[in-house]
């Protein structure tokens, strides 16, 4: 390469390097404390809130007491619907509430029955094992030892966007649960948590 085209591809990429900026350093946030602006999406923060908000609310209910053994009551999930813009993961919403009941111990939820069939499998391959010799049948479940459900949880969660002044919008994302007892059909608990969010009107929220 001649001297001059040496020295010319040497200072462009000087200058194309003066001109690009350092890396801003990844960060370690603590997401229980962190109060750092999100957009105009969801975050794990607004999960857990809403989640906590109506598990408080469902428990303050009258109608959840335990059951007449004095166990508590048993919860199964069904459908819970994104009606959003967002690619939400509806389980990050409904660990919060299991744990959240859990705790509490007026309700537990059962894994072995689900409207799109049982979160663990497991609860229920296990019973196979009655055929196996290869197993000590007094260490198999036996049968009749399951526990059905009497609540299901179904519920939404529902976008709605309005403009406002100043080249600005507001997105509400509004969660709203039912809690159904499943021998009557009928609604014992509905709760709604809202979470509001304002922002410029060109920007997206996913």
């Amino acid at each position: 390469m001649p001297m001059t085209r040496r020295l010319l591809a040497l200072g462009l990429a000087t200058s194309l390097g003066a001109c690009v900026a350092p890396p801003i350093p990844t960060q370690r946030v603590d997401a229980r404390n962190d109060r750092t602006p999100v957009g105009l999406g969801l975050d794990s923060r607004d999960f857990e809130q809403a989640a906590q908000a109506m598990v408080r609310d469902m428990l303050a209910n009258d109608r959840m007491q335990p059951r007449p053994d004095g166990q508590p009551r048993v919860m199964a999930i069904s459908r819970i619907t994104n009606d959003t813009t967002l690619r939400i993961n509806t389980n990050e919403l409904l660990q919060t509430i299991r744990r959240e009941l859990s705790n509490s111990g007026r309700i537990v939820t059962t894994t072995a029955v689900g409207l799109d069939g049982p979160s663990d499998p497991l609860a229920a391959q296990a019973r196979q094992l009655r055929q196996s010799g290869e197993f000590n049948q007094r260490t198999v479940a036996e049968r009749g030892q399951m526990v059905a459900p009497d609540l299901s949880l179904s519920g939404q969660i529902v976008q709605r966007t309005t403009r406002v002044d100043g080249g600005m919008q507001r997105i509400d994302y509004s969660f709203q649960l039912t809690l159904t007892n499943i021998r009557t059909g009928i609604a014992v608990w509905e709760g709604q948590e809202i979470v509001s969010r304002v922002g410029d009107a060109r920007a997206v929220s996913w």
